[in-house]
Formats: structure tokens, C-alpha cells, sequence
């Protein structure tokens, strides 16, 4: 039996109805038998994307290295952003005694370092922007499919899905932190009534004006890293006009399909080593249905729609509840197209 298999895939390979790369990866994973039955080809994108352990290939190392630089940081940023408490008391004692100069002067000495941390997290979202358009730009590109580059390029795949994960983590914590938009309002207010008196502002060469604006847009938003995101991604098609749209929606769509399929195939889910890679794997495909139904026409909730959206919610629905609750309000809250009227009343009732 081994034999004939074995003589099966020759021919596959000599006739070139399979890539390459494609048999190598097969190979790699035991599949040998799912490519020769060709089940998976039928059924949409069906192979294992290993988050844990993808390594750059020669031609991935230059985007690669562009975007390791970025996400070096990442988890530092979640960590700053966590810790974050704010300057709540003091800016109050400010507002009850104004007439008081020590406690205007504690209140601006509290509040100047704060903004200074604001000013780096707007400053990372840009360099993640950046990144974002990169990988892109490597993933959508002719001739192969958005399957073929994700099963090939497997990470910068891996890179695309760590800037969902960081994108959902952050957009997390800011939402429960009011504080952020309290002491940033509070130092615009304080900056505007400082220069109408001429007095010197410290910590004004820092953040001047206009950036002052682009960050107060920023902290705005209810989800301001999924809006950095989503901007990027309108803006990358829209400037690479010879790339059809579908090439980005649709690396968008097997992303999804791709975390869903892993994560209720049990042969799949059981090459996890790390039990933190479900939680990962949850988060990606969440945030990349967030992103796609911002960015295709229709969203993520139409019928004709390429992500499975009642397969994907299954998914999350088998999960013990406490540990996906905030992912399910994420789809809630954060998504575009779920109230529409083309979203099917299955899908808007399994997520009541």
C-alpha cells in the first residue's frame, strides 16, 4: 500500500498537478494521503500553520526583519499600557482648588510623563501600520493565491497573525481604561489655557499641536490600534490599484478559515505545544473577521461572504466561557456589517 502511495505522489509530481511546495509541506505533515484524495483542495484552504514554530524562509528574511523590529516591542507596549493608572487624582485636586499653584503644578507634573507614554503608543501604531503594508504587500502578491502564500510563507504569516493578536490585546485594555482620554484632555486643556497666559509649557516641545490632534483622533476611537489597521488596509488597496481587491480580502478570509480549521481538527489542535496557542489562535481569527468587515464591501455577515461565520462563532461558542467572552463582544461591538440587513438572523442570534 505504502508503495502505491509512494508511486501516486511520483506522478502527481512528474505531471505538476501540485506545487512543489505544496508536496514538501504535505510531506512534512503526514498528509500525503489527503493531498492524493485531494479533500482538503475541494473544501478550501486545509493545512497547518504553525504559529509556534514558523522560521523565515531565504526570499521572507527582508519583510521579516522590517516587521521582527516592530513586534520586538510589542509586548512591552502591552505591558506600559496595562500599568497604566492614570492621573485621576491629582487632576481632580487641580479642578477643585484652581486657584492653588502647587496643585496645578502637581497635576501638570503628573500628567506631562503620562502623555509622554500616550505619545509612544500612537507612535508604535504608525510603526505597525507600516509593518501591516509590508506584509501585505507580500502576501497578496501575482502569481500565487492567498493560500499558496500563507502555506509557503508561513511566518510572515505567523507575523500578520501577531499583529491581530497585539492589535485586539491593546484595543482590550484601552477600552477599560478611561483614564487615557482623561489625562490627555486634561493636558490639551491645560497646554491652551498656558499658552493664552504665555506661560511656558514644559513638555510642549514633545508633543506639539498637530500631533496633539492625530493623537486625540487616535484615542477617540473605541478601538484605535483596529482602526490604524483597518486605514492601512483601505489604504493599501486603494494605492495598488493593478492588485484586484479580492487579493487582500481574500488573504483575509484564509487567515480565518485557516484558525478555524486548526482549531476544531483535533489532529491539528493536538500539534499545539503551548496551551497558550489556542488563546492565539482565537484572537487572530477574530480580529481578522474585525478586519475583513471593515475592509470588503459587504463584510464579514453577507451570504456571499468567503469567511464561515457560523462555523467560526461555533468555534468560539465551544470554548469555555469565560475565556472567550471578551472575543464574542469583539464581534459585537466592533464589527461594521453584523446589524445589517443582509446578516442572516442565525448569525445575529448566535451572537445574543
Amino acid at each position: 500500500m505504502e508503495f502505491v502511495l509512494y508511486f501516486m505522489f511520483i506522478v502527481l509530481c512528474q505531471r505538476s498537478y501540485l506545487s512543489s511546495v505544496t508536496l514538501e509541506r504535505y510531506l512534512n505533515m503526514g498528509n500525503l494521503l489527503k493531498v492524493l484524495t485531494c479533500t482538503d483542495l475541494e473544501q478550501g484552504p486545509n493545512f497547518f500553520l504553525d504559529f509556534e514554530n514558523a522560521q523565515p524562509t531565504e526570499s521572507e528574511k527582508e519583510i521579516y526583519n522590517q516587521v521582527n523590529v516592530v513586534l520586538k516591542d510589542a509586548e512591552g507596549i502591552l505591558e506600559d499600557l496595562q500599568s497604566y493608572r492614570g492621573a485621576g487624582h491629582e487632576i481632580r485636586e487641580a479642578i477643585q482648588h484652581p486657584n492653588d499653584e502647587k496643585l496645578q503644578e502637581k497635576a501638570w507634573g503628573a500628567v506631562v510623563p503620562l502623555v509622554g507614554k500616550l505619545k509612544k503608543f500612537y507612535e508604535f501604531s504608525q510603526r505597525l501600520e507600516a509593518g501591516l503594508r509590508g506584509l501585505l504587500g507580500a502576501l497578496t502578491s501575482t502569481p500565487y493565491s492567498p493560500t499558496q502564500h500563507l502555506e509557503r510563507e508561513q511566518a510572515l504569516a505567523k507575523q500578520f497573525a501577531e499583529i491581530l493578536h497585539f492589535t485586539l490585546r491593546f484595543d482590550e485594555l484601552k477600552m477599560t481604561n478611561p483614564a487615557i482620554q482623561n489625562d490627555f484632555s486634561y493636558y490639551r486643556r491645560t497646554l491652551s489655557r498656558m499658552r493664552i497666559n504665555n506661560v511656558p509649557a514644559e513638555g510642549e516641545n514633545e508633543v506639539n499641536n498637530e500631533l496633539a490632534n492625530r493623537m486625540s483622533l487616535f484615542y477617540a476611537e473605541a478601538t484605535p490600534m483596529l482602526k490604524t489597521l483597518s486605514d492601512a488596509t483601505t489604504k493599501f488597496v486603494s494605492e495598488n490599484k493593478n492588485l484586484p481587491i479580492e487579493n487582500t480580502t481574500d488573504c483575509l478570509s484564509t487567515m480565518a478559515s485557516v484558525c478555524r480549521v486548526m482549531l476544531e481538527t483535533p489532529e491539528y489542535r493536538s500539534r499545539f505545544t503551548n496551551e497558550e496557542t489556542v488563546s492565539f489562535c482565537l484572537r487572530v481569527m477574530v480580529g481578522v473577521i474585525i478586519l475583513y468587515d471593515h475592509v470588503h464591501p459587504v463584510g464579514a455577515f453577507a451570504k456571499t461572504s468567503k469567511i464561515d461565520m457560523k462555523g467560526c462563532i461555533k468555534v468560539l461558542k465551544d470554548q469555555p466561557p469565560n475565556s472567550v467572552e471578551g472575543l464574542l463582544n469583539a464581534l459585537r461591538y466592533t464589527t461594521k456589517h453584523l446589524n445589517d440587513e443582509t446578516t442572516s438572523k442565525q448569525i445575529k442570534s448566535m451572537l445574543q
